[in-house]
């Protein structure tokens, strides 16, 4: 499956419990279709004390979404973008919001 998004960039969620948070993206799994983006869709976690976490006890983290869940998001624009692709002079391809044609 390809994921229209990549690692760090901005995004909004568009659907489900967290409806118009803007995060950014932590990381992309291809594979399933889904990305990790900070702070949204938080769960909580038992775990175990071990060697790595002392403690244990309940731990809140981020579950992945699908990735048709969340849009680029435009800081130029402070809205939610779909993306073209552009050539520059020295021959890089770049994404482009189509509102407003910032390089993003």
């Amino acid at each position: 499956m390809k994921v229209h998004v990549k690692k760090n960039d901005k995004v909004m969620v568009i659907s489900g419990k967290d409806k118009g948070k803007v995060s950014e993206v932590i990381a992309v799994l291809p594979k399933t279709g889904k990305v990790l983006v900070r702070d949204v869709n938080m769960v909580k976690k038992h775990k175990k004390p071990s060697r790595a976490n002392m403690n244990g006890g309940i731990i809140e983290t981020e579950a992945p979404i699908f990735s048709a869940k969340v849009m680029l998001y435009c800081e130029k624009c402070k809205a939610v973008t779909r993306v073209s692709k552009k050539i520059t002079e020295d021959g890089s391809k770049v994404r482009v919001c189509k509102k407003c044609g910032t390089v993003l």
